[in-house]
């Protein structure tokens, strides 16, 4: 089945090339259209209801369409916005190459989203001591199962009949929409009944509570960290009464089954958070806005009801343990690279692309083509869901891919200082100064930017990018730097090599045993230290764990073959056995034990025991044997009783 292409030039406000677009996407289309939406809405019927996929070059009235096609007895149709966010540019280039991109772009298959469901029984907990905490509760008292919390007992309250009041300081908050668990010191309940004021219980500490919605009037610091982020928290300040009346009416609507989705992807044999209860990787920890990730042992753990999903640690998981999902990040590699060549494929030579988030930065381009001078005809805009989420990897794959540039549009809440790291080590990594980080809330500063920057020539051969984040860097810093060796990276980063100092090290093979991804290993014929460098991660344990502080981090990215191989950075000759001649231990150690034991212990005071330091295993076992102080002799053992030796003192036999 074919897709069709229903376009309209918007009353004449934008060139369409029909006969380009389809030439590069590969689908049909009719007539160009003036006024699809209005004067010309039967023929967008007609089209509608026709056997063919349909998607419809309009954003704006997505809404009417969709309503058009259930009218017809149509499938619901794919819109993509050409108008704001390519025809309507103040330049001179022709929009067609860019129009065929948003287009392949927008065809592409979506994945299913992965969901869990949230049960929400609507009992809700506020805080406060204001007025305006009184009156929220008696508002949402009609809807929901509301209890009023005080932070002290108060006489002047009236006694309250569609909710229940008490005090108390909540001195622990966890969980989140339909699962928070709470703790009250100080709990007093208001007794109902009785005249004048109102009485209340004798203040107890540790009260344990429960409930599905927290509305925070109180005016204080917030219960949790990014409290915004943080489902079901609703917080405002009591003295704004708009703030008050918004954070009561999204209160009233937190009832019944939603879907929270699942945003990232957990791969617990590849965390390198410790090994052994020794620390290893903790960016994961270090970033997470929430405090959705927890350690969990050798491995992190990440609560779904919390995370928010910004993306931050998908960014910065250095092993690829922790990955976005939501959509997953092949989604968007595929994503680019469809963007990129189609570019081309409809005569474009040298796009740029502008990575921003769905809500802020679409208003933010919409704005400027409407008011402004719109995006330049290069600069092709990509949505996504998790803008802390585009990393180094994304970035270096927009380059290899074809893109000339890659700019980041932030938006007020994203977690900007995990952006500006990973753009500064695409740019280390790729070589180039073509990465951008553009923290800018004016369209028209925005499009100032984008029309003013110098442009530099893309790469010469594309790529495709496929793979983990790890082999998308590989892949791309070779398209970028194809006579680079190897490249030096700023401190941090999760590629490298390990120096070892020799003099130092005594291959203890400490760092061998606790290393999570395999990177160092040892030779069991030889007393050797190997090191595989493309799967070193930098997380440090080796060097943390060395009893000898034998091994620092050097943070680099080695393009060659040989970052696949396993090669000796430490070797030593092995001992043989004094008796047997067998080969064990390293050489240098054995004899710096002898050195420092012979003559200077207690149990290594005679020529005999200093020689078996000197053996093997095997050997140290029969000379300990057959010594005169043999540790495994002992008295002769007793004599076995038997039932003859029971029988024969008694006086009946």
């Amino acid at each position: 089945m074919t897709t069709k292409l229903i376009l309209c030039d918007c009353l004449g406000s934008q060139s369409i090339d029909s006969e380009r677009l389809c030439g590069a996407t590969g689908f049909t289309a009719g007539p160009v259209m003036t006024d699809a939406c209005g004067s010309q809405i039967e023929q967008t019927a007609k089209a509608l209801a026709g056997e063919d996929q349909v998607m419809i070059a309009c954003q704006q009235q997505s809404r009417l369409f969709s309503e058009l096609a259930e009218e017809v007895g149509a499938e619901a149709p794919a819109f993509v916005d050409i108008r704001d966010r390519a025809g309507w540019s103040d330049t001179s280039e022709k929009p067609a190459a860019k129009m065929a991109a948003l287009i392949a772009e927008a065809a592409l298959p979506a994945p299913a989203e992965k969901t869990l469901d949230i049960m929400s029984g609507g009992t809700c907990l506020i805080v406060g001591g204001h007025a305006a905490a009184l009156k929220a509760a008696q508002d949402l008292s009609e809807t929901l199962a509301v209890t009023l919390l005080m932070p002290n007992p108060s006489d002047d309250i009236e006694h309250a009949t569609g909710f229940e009041t008490v005090a108390g300081k909540l001195s622990r908050a966890g969980g989140s929409l339909g699962q928070f668990k709470l703790r009250i010191d100080g709990f007093q309940q208001m007794i109902a009944g009785g005249r004048g004021a109102p009485v209340w219980t004798q203040a107890r500490d540790g009260a344990a509570s429960a409930c599905d919605i927290i509305l925070d009037l109180s005016g204080d610091t917030p219960l949790f960290l990014a409290p915004e982020k943080r489902d079901g928290y609703l917080r405002a300040d009591p003295g704004s009464a708009p703030a008050v009346a918004k954070a009561v009416f999204d209160a009233s609507h937190m009832v019944g089954t939603f879907e929270k989705p699942l945003y990232v992807r957990l791969e617990e044999p590849l965390c390198a958070h410790s090994r052994a209860e020794q620390a290893a990787c903790t960016k994961c920890l270090d970033i997470c806005p929430t405090g959705a990730i927890t350690s969990a042992g050798e491995h992190v753990a990440i609560d779904p009801m919390i995370c928010a999903g910004c993306g931050a640690c998908s960014a910065l998981c250095p092993s690829g343990a922790i990955t976005y999902d939501a959509p997953p990040v092949g989604t968007v590699f595929s994503r680019m690279h469809t963007l990129a060549s189609t570019y081309r494929k409809a005569g474009g030579t040298a796009p740029r692309l502008l990575v921003h988030d769905e809500v802020f930065g679409t208003e933010m381009i919409s704005l400027s083509a409407r008011h402004g001078r719109g995006l330049p005809g290069d600069v092709i805009p990509l949505a996504v869901s998790a803008l802390a989420g585009f990393g180094h990897a994304e970035m270096l794959a927009a380059l290899a891919c074809g893109f000339a540039q890659a700019d980041v549009l932030l938006a007020p809440k994203t977690e900007s200082d995990v952006i500006e790291s990973e753009a500064r080590l695409a740019m280390a990594i790729s070589g180039r100064d073509n990465v951008r980080v553009l923290d800018l809330s004016d369209p028209d500063a925005l499009s100032e930017k984008l029309y003013g920057a110098e442009v530099a020539a893309p790469v010469q051969t594309p790529v495709l990018p496929m793979g983990s984040r790890r082999q998308v860097t590989r892949l791309a810093a070779k398209a970028l730097q194809p006579e680079a060796t190897v490249l030096t990276l700023p401190e941090a980063a999760p590629y490298g090599a390990i120096l070892v100092d020799q003099d130092a090290c005594t291959l203890c093979l400490s760092c061998v045993s606790l290393c999570p991804s395999g990177a160092l290993g040892d030779n069991p014929d030889n007393p050797q230290l190997r090191f595989q460098e493309d799967a070193c991660l930098q997380c440090g344990l080796c060097s943390n764990i060395c009893p000898e502080q034998a091994i620092t981090l050097k943070p680099q990215l080695d393009l060659t073959d040989a970052a696949f191989t396993q090669k000796v950075v430490h070797e030593e000759e092995p001992f043989a056995c004094i008796d047997c001649g067998v080969l064990f231990g390293v050489k240098s150690t054995v004899e710096r034990i002898t050195e420092k034991l012979a003559n200077n212990h207690a149990m290594f005071s005679s020529p005999d025991t200093i020689r078996m330091i000197q053996m093997c295993d095997n050997c140290r076992v029969q000379a300990q044997y057959h010594s005169d102080n043999n540790p495994f002799a002992g008295k002769e053992r007793p004599r076995v009783r038997t039932t003859e030796d029971y029988l024969s003192k008694r006086k009946d036999h």
